[in-house]
């Protein structure tokens, strides 16, 4: 044992002149009296103590006695909501009787490498303008270095037709879209403003431009400039007008700086298991592209926008891009840009109005959530789902992370993530969220959240009992801002069992594929089949919906329409709808603009175009869809 640090003190007696065997006299007698004085001290005191206790007992005034009174003990009492009537919003699962049969195909075979767990987009858009909405899924392939015993067709996207009453025709070969790449994701937008819309694809790789030839498709990817680097990986796509010229440009998240050299070398795996997915933080970062139209072809200025956004420690591109949404969050009539990334900070893009941009997410309060933490963020949106003048971003975020819900204080250019307190967060927590977005699921006015959700891992439960692969998507119903719980998790009761049903799910995204009113949703899987469901709500509550037509014929994306709801002459609620077809995650959605009532009758609407005019329009009627052209 190592000695002490701090030895006690020991202090010596004093020396007496006797030996210290045998006390001297008078020490005998100093002790003897010292005693006896202790003892009569002590019998004093006792003395004293005594006579004084006696004297308070028979003196002291008598003691007031109150009424009896118990304490009972009261148990926490669980937050109660407000009663409201939850509605039914049954979804019917049409998948097989409407004539779409696409399954996802992720090119896995044993290596385990994270692409093949990240694919499974599409969307709805008219590509032969009869005016319904068709359908686009895009498909994965095999890598150049695997060999397959097996000789098959290789595995392209997947064009459907729709006939105007929700049954589809698969057209994808005699348009020209039967093509093989290794795809994410598609972006619908009329870049050459002719009228019909073209289709931009993201993929592992060279991305893809086909250009809508009144119905047949023409790669020119390589004429306009958007092939990007052959050795990226791009993830979400979106056309947006972003200087304002009538031209729309393209803005290209990418995902990270990947290959299969480097992926391997992780040796990433689950406990006790095999190899498993890596990890997005294992990869740096990488720039986004934007890709400015001038009429004739496009120049990637994203640097020169601002949109190089670089770590101020490793000094790395820090944009981990997985969804990107379209928003304008200070109010002035310009298109910002909204953007996921995954474990790194979310950006929020700011139009300075002079061809540049500026990323304000830490100072608006989008970049991280409210203990300063960036999360796995996948899927994004925006809209006014509150309908009023504040702002909601709604992020969809990793297993054991609660998605993200961010609302605006107004018209002020700062938010503030509201998932803890609406209900919204802890249901979304166990869940990992990829595809989500804002619509009205029922027409009763509000917006409702939809998110599709599915783990990487398909062993994942064997190692984490509370996660499962395949995952039943959800459904949060709006019951409004005066309600203690804003946002109710519906259960298979009110959406039917076919919208609860588990699968791996990716993109998500809606259309009225039937005409009656209502969204109908589109729910795409990684590495399974895509599902279409119908929306079978019976409220009877009023609707309209509205497509616009701008001058510039770019199908309106980035107007505004807002329909002031009035009593009395006064405004008491606003319902808003951006035109965006980029929501979600790897997702489009129809660009016409889908207005819930319920018991409301408006009488106009305003629209505010991407050009920044305004127009008001009246209401003739409602429960249809009308078409606004832009006045000169």
């Amino acid at each position: 044992m190592a000695p002490s640090k701090n030895p006690k003190r020991v202090i010596p007696n004093k020396k007496s002149s006797a030996p210290a065997s045998e006390p001297s006299t008078s020490e005998v007698e100093d002790d003897s009296i010292i005693g006896t004085m202790f003892w009569r001290s002590l019998g004093v005191i006792a003395l004293v103590a005594v006579g004084g206790a006696v004297l308070y007992s028979l003196t002291r005034p008598a003691e007031k006695k109150g009424p009896e009174t118990k304490t009972q003990t009261t148990l926490p009492q669980q937050r109660k909501t407000d009663t409201v009537q939850i509605p039914n919003i049954p979804f019917k699962e049409i998948t097989a009787e409407s004539g779409l049969d696409f399954v996802h195909y992720d090119g896995k075979h044993g290596e385990r490498l994270l692409p093949e767990t990240m694919g499974g987009g599409g969307g709805f858009f008219d590509y032969d303008n009869d005016g319904d909405e068709d359908i686009l899924l895009v498909n994965s392939c095999d890598w150049p270095w695997t060999k397959r015993e097996v000789v098959k067709s290789p595995p392209t996207m997947h064009l459907y037709q729709n006939d105007g009453a929700g049954k589809f025709k698969d057209v994808t070969k005699e348009v020209g879209l039967d093509v093989t790449f290794f795809g994410m994701g598609p972006a619908f937008g009329d870049y050459d403003n002719d009228g019909w819309v073209d289709v931009f694809i993201t993929a592992v790789g060279t991305n893809h431009l086909f250009r809508n030839d009144h119905g047949k498709f023409v790669d020119v990817t390589e004429a306009m400039g958007v092939a990007g680097n052959p050795g990226q990986w791009s993830c979400p796509a979106m056309w947006l007008d972003y200087d304002r010229d009538g031209k729309l440009d393209l803005i290209v998240g990418n995902y990270c700086s990947w290959s299969r050299e480097t992926d391997l070398s992780l040796a990433s795996t689950l406990v006790g298991m095999e190899r498993s997915y890596g990890q997005p933080t294992n990869f740096d970062g990488v720039h986004m592209y934007l890709y400015h139209n001038d009429g004739n072809k496009f120049t990637e200025v994203g640097a020169q926008a601002g949109l190089h956004v670089v770590n101020a420690a490793t000094k790395v591109p820090e944009a981990k891009c997985l969804g990107i949404a379209l928003v304008d969050a200070n109010h002035d009539g310009w298109p910002d840009v909204c953007v996921a990334n995954d474990t790194v900070k979310n950006f929020l893009f700011i139009n300075k109005k002079d061809g540049t941009f500026e990323d304000e997410a830490v100072s608006m309060g989008v970049a991280l959530t409210r203990d300063g933490q960036a999360t796995g963020a996948m899927g994004i949106d925006c809209g006014n789902y509150r309908n009023d003048d504040c702002l909601g971003i709604v992020i969809g975020n990793f297993a054991n992370e609660q998605s993200s819900l961010y609302l605006s204080d107004g018209l002020k250019p700062n938010f503030t993530d509201v998932a803890p307190t609406t209900g919204f967060g802890p249901q979304t927590r166990i869940r990992l969220t990829f595809g989500v977005f804002f619509a009205d699921m029922d027409l009763d006015g509000r917006m409702d959240i939809i998110c599709s959700n599915g783990h990487l891992e398909p062993e994942i439960q064997k190692v984490y009992p509370t996660q499962q692969y395949e995952q039943p998507s959800q459904l949060f119903w709006n019951a409004g801002k005066r309600q203690a719980t804003q946002l109710v998790a519906l259960n298979a009761e009110k959406t039917g069992a076919d919208f609860q049903r588990p699968m791996v799910g990716r993109g998500a995204t809606y259309a009225d594929i039937d005409g009656d009113g209502d969204l109908d949703l589109l729910l795409i899987a990684n590495g399974g089949p895509a599902r279409l469901l119908r929306n079978d709500q019976a409220t009877n509550n009023g609707w309209l919906r509205v497509k616009l037509k701008d001058k510039a014929n770019t199908g309106a994306i980035g107007a505004l329409v807002t329909i002031p709801i009035l009593e009395e002459g006064k405004e008491v609620e606003k319902l808003v709808r951006c035109i965006a077809a980029t929501r979600s995650y790897l997702s489009q959605s129809e660009l016409t603009a889908t207005f819930g009532l319920g018991a409301r009758k408006p009488t106009e609407m305003r629209v505010r175009w991407p050009d920044g005019s305004e127009q008001t329009v009246p209401i003739e009627a409602i429960n249809t869809t009308v078409v606004v052209e832009q006045t000169p």
